[in-house]
């Protein structure tokens, strides 16, 4: 993460960091890095503001601007919760979107 900064152009260069670190470990840099006009920045979820751009991307999908599917990982039924939680945590896993159904059973709809 040090090498990305310090890597970047002076003046304009940008460095975004993908991911997470090991918890409690630290970056060190010289002031300098930053005084030079470079930006270091992280990112969570590509940048995507939940509360106010998912509403828009199940719009888009409505009106098949924009397609879903090609997102979802996996299925489940809502009982399998906590078998996608541990899913979600299991190192090189790829079960990171998943949709989840059930079945009302008064009306037996998904």
């Amino acid at each position: 993460m040090r090498a990305a900064i310090e890597a970047c152009h002076k003046g304009w260069g940008k460095s975004v960091i993908i991911g997470v670190a090991p918890a409690g470990s630290l970056i060190q840099t010289a002031p300098f890095q930053l005084v030079t006009g470079r930006v270091w920045m992280g990112t969570a979820f590509g940048g995507v503001k939940g509360r106010t751009q998912v509403p828009e991307f199940v719009e888009k999908h409505l009106r098949g601007e924009f397609w879903l599917e090609e997102f979802i990982t996996d299925r489940m039924p809502i009982e399998d919760v906590n078998k996608a939680l541990d899913l979600m945590h299991t190192p090189g896993n790829m079960s990171i979107r998943t949709v989840f159904h059930y079945h009302d059973q008064q009306h037996h709809h998904h």
